[in-house]
């Protein structure tokens, strides 16, 4: 289980519902995936797929939906996209996404902040999609969030996570802050490696919608986040230099 603004949980993998090559192959990844949230774009809602609303697919699936307010650049933009999506999905719950660089699609931090300030006053729960930096994280975190999404990698780009010396240190610096790795991931090892690093979920969307099996590669992704926070939660060995005998010689004969 893990809770986000007082909600439970039951799947650490949070899937996006786009770029899916049919509204069946969207439904069956989702299922097999077993994940506990859909992204859901303002934009999104409304399209038919199929003969059947894109919004009823969603509904079906029975998860949590996090509105996004994918492509917007102005504090403006995001805040009014907010709101609509809060109309349109009845829920507070919104990813908030401010975007400053047009070509590796990295957030605007600035942006970010006052935006998440002027809606967590208003009611919202805020998920904003930030970077790894420490003071704007503490920033965020000032400004009323009590969940971060730090990129893993520009999104959509496959490249996994670009600096774990910066998550890492974002890990230690925020213990009890919740936090979910949302962009880059392109592979199941890389969904694994974010929660062995002490996250706690993976929220991911081009991996599997572009993949050239998506329901496969949603089971693969399921499983890595399985897999990943099971080894955290072992508490693994550290790296070693030397190697260490995994058969102890104590008591061994010795023979000339």
């Amino acid at each position: 289980m893990v809770m986000f603004y007082g909600t439970e949980l039951e799947s650490r993998l949070m899937l996006g519902t786009s770029q899916y090559p049919s509204p069946a192959i969207l439904e069956h990844a989702f299922k097999v995936s077993n994940a506990s949230v859909a992204t859901v774009s303002l934009r999104r809602e409304g399209r038919e797929g199929a003969g059947q609303p894109f919004w009823d697919i969603i509904q079906q699936l029975g998860v949590k939906v996090l509105p996004n307010t994918a492509g917007c650049h102005s504090v403006k933009e995001a805040v009014t996209t907010a709101h609509m999506a809060r109309e349109v999905f009845d829920t507070p719950w919104i990813k908030l996404e401010v975007i400053g660089n047009t070509d590796t699609l990295q957030p605007d931090i600035f942006g970010l902040v006052e935006a998440s300030r002027l809606l967590t006053d208003e009611g919202f729960n805020v998920f904003p999609y930030c970077t790894e930096d420490l003071v704007a994280a503490d920033k965020l975190l000032g400004a009323g969030c009590e969940v971060l999404m730090p990129w893993g990698a520009p999104i959509g780009s496959g490249m996994g996570l670009n600096n774990e010396y910066g998550l890492r240190a974002l890990r230690s610096r925020f213990p009890d802050v919740p936090m979910v790795i949302d962009a880059g991931i392109g592979l199941p090892s890389h969904a694994s490696r974010a929660m062995e690093l002490g996250f706690d979920a993976v929220l991911l969307n081009t991996a599997v919608a572009k993949a050239g099996d998506p329901v496969k590669m949603a089971n693969a992704m399921s499983q890595a986040v399985t897999a990943g926070l099971l080894s955290s939660q072992a508490e693994p060995i550290e790296p070693r230099d030397m190697a260490t005998p995994s058969t102890p010689v104590i008591g061994q004969a010795f023979l000339s």
